[in-house]
């Protein structure tokens, strides 16, 4: 099993920044990829952003260019740096992790409580 818990949402202008960090416990040795999605009132949860436990990143079209992820795996963190929000961006921002548990066997993805994140226009 493995525990995630966010940290760093909040209100901001848009245009301004936020960094979301996320600290996963428990059985994180086996942590193969992390990353972040978000759910809008009303909308389903969608992709932000991804990372394996090698550093490669995926990022959604709408987010790429202005956030960035990153992962301490001797911490088992990772965090999302956002710069130039948008009000679009306001959402529910969830960390998630997936473990590898054999060579072709993963977990099924492991969610935080999520942290909110709000952009003001």
């Amino acid at each position: 099993q493995v525990q995630l818990v966010e940290s760093g949402g909040g209100l901001v202008q848009a245009g301004g920044s936020l960094r979301l960090s996320c600290a996963a416990s428990g059985s994180t040795s086996s942590i193969n990829t992390m990353g972040w999605h978000r759910q809008a009132p009303g909308k389903q949860r969608e992709l932000v952003a991804t990372i394996s436990n090698g550093g490669s990143t995926n990022y959604a079209d709408s987010v790429k260019g202005r956030f960035t992820i990153s992962r301490d795996n001797a911490k088992n963190t990772v965090a999302l740096q956002m710069n130039s929000l948008k009000p679009e961006d306001t959402a529910v921002y969830y960390c998630n992790a997936i473990r590898k548990l054999g060579s072709i066997s993963y977990s099924p993805v492991y969610w935080g409580q999520g942290t909110q994140v709000t952009v003001s226009s």
